[in-house]
């Protein structure tokens, strides 16, 4: 196994699918990361490219827990914080420069793998985001990263 106490460069490709309001969108995004494993928590951290809403690239650090848990943390300016649990709600904090909205994620399905040779690994994670008792969005996120 990689000695991953030290970070190290990976290739990221991440796509994700959403459906809001009736209307779907699909992004696809290739970077280059890094992956590190503090304690029993590995951390894979890579800058979000600047776009057309995003004048500026965006940290993005994604968490894979030692439970099959997972975090996603986007610190832009709307600084975005979920943790995917399977066939659980749970809270989730979206700050907005108008300040602080209380949301919940709603994950039917996370799977999470890693492997050997070159080492990598991949997550898919199937949510929904909620407002209180509104449905915000599903989402689809798909992830595959390799050293």
């Amino acid at each position: 196994m990689y000695d991953l106490s030290t970070s190290i460069p990976v290739g990221i490709h991440l796509t994700t699918h959403t459906v809001q309001d009736g209307q779907t969108s699909d992004y696809a995004l290739d970077v280059e990361g890094q992956i590190v494993q503090i304690g029993e928590t590995i951390y894979l951290r890579y800058q979000e490219p600047e776009s057309d809403e995003q004048p500026s690239s965006v940290p993005v650090t994604i968490k894979f827990l030692p439970n099959g848990d997972v975090s996603l943390t986007r610190n832009g300016e709307n600084r975005l914080r979920m943790h995917f649990s399977a066939g659980k709600r749970v809270r989730a904090t979206y700050r907005t420069p108008y300040g602080l909205m209380p949301v919940e994620t709603v994950t039917p399905q996370l799977r999470v793998g890693f492997h050997e040779r070159p080492f990598g690994g991949s997550a898919s994670i199937d949510y929904q985001l909620y407002a209180g008792e509104q449905l915000l969005g599903n989402y689809e996120i798909r992830l595959q990263f390799t050293v």
